[in-house]
């Protein structure tokens, strides 16, 4: 959710983030500035929180660890995927981040990336996801434009509905069924659970992101749930979600006949959700960087591992 806490609009003149980031893009060699720029631009690093889980749903597809080719392309066509999603979001949501003025330092507001460069990198981007669903089984051919369009779709889905939260987690949340499909070359029920986990997973803690835009959004119009209920209550429903992904969790892991370490993977996912949750309140905000990349980073990895782990035993 783009947004932030103050209702102000933007001033037309260089802010300090944005003098402090057109600083650090000069400090750059020549070479590296424009990969760099378009990294940050997608927050590429933030492929930690999607990727586990389509790798997860690749090995529960192929029962180990799949062969490399498949694992290569699955995770080009992650990759891709999710730079197209986060960059439509920036493209389509720059007016916004323009007036706000926690965004407006960001790489399209800010000027230090060109609206031009934006669209050739969506191109680009667009086009190896095609080149890596191409090496894919033939199923995933004719998903992949549902795909697209949820990423289109999204950024919209603030300016009209409170629940734009959860299209984002089931947007995120088609990356193990994605994974599955790759592996196997057929749809199965069995996957869905697992993206409802991650729907639910995703859906809370952007509700604790959307909280810092409270005064933002109230201001613009833009919906989220903490707009319609209030920050002390949306965090409460944050907290029914998480709760929710994790039962739907250990459903998957009951389902799939998974053993032991997967579930000690469950309960130590549903700890660093309650640690998530514990550190942040109505009245106190401070901690929701923590809670949204560091925490969130870790229970994707650590899902994973532990599924691993019981994979093999």
């Amino acid at each position: 959710m783009p947004g932030g806490r103050n209702t102000a609009s933007s001033s037309p003149e260089e802010s300090p983030a944005d003098r402090v980031n057109t600083a650090a893009d000069r400090d750059r060699p020549s070479f590296l500035r424009l990969p760099l720029l378009l990294a940050s631009f997608v927050k590429l690093e933030h492929s930690v929180f999607a990727l586990p889980f389509a790798y997860a749903g690749a090995f529960l597809a192929a029962g180990a660890v799949p062969a490399a080719r498949p694992l290569l392309w699955i995770t080009v066509a992650m990759v891709a995927a999710r730079s197209l999603a986060m960059g439509l979001h920036r493209v389509i949501d720059r007016g916004i981040d323009a007036r706000n003025p926690r965004t407006a330092g960001r790489e399209l507001p800010s000027g230090r990336l060109s609206p031009g460069a934006a669209l050739a990198f969506l191109a680009a981007s667009l086009a190896l996801l095609v080149l890596a669903v191409s090496q894919l089984p033939p199923i995933t051919w004719y998903l992949a434009p549902v795909v697209v369009a949820a990423f289109v779709v999204y950024p919209f889905t603030k300016r009209f509905t409170s629940l734009c939260h959860l299209f984002l987690g089931a947007t995120i949340g088609l990356a193990p069924v994605g994974g599955w499909v790759a592996v196997s070359g057929s749809l199965d029920w069995r996957p869905f659970l697992l993206m409802a986990a991650v729907t639910f997973w995703i859906g809370g803690f952007d509700i604790i992101y959307a909280c810092l835009d409270y005064d933002f959004d109230r201001h613009e119009g833009l919906h989220s749930l903490p707009v319609s209920l209030g920050i002390g209550r949306s965090l409460a429903v944050t907290r029914l979600f998480h709760l929710l992904s994790v039962l739907l969790l250990a459903a998957a892991g009951y389902c799939l006949g998974l053993g032991g370490a997967y579930f000690a993977g469950v309960a130590v996912v549903a700890a660093l959700l309650a640690y998530e949750n514990a550190i942040v309140s109505a009245s106190d905000l401070s901690r929701v960087d923590t809670a949204f990349f560091t925490m969130n980073g870790v229970i994707s990895i650590v899902y994973l591992l532990f599924l691993t782990i019981d994979l093999y035993l």
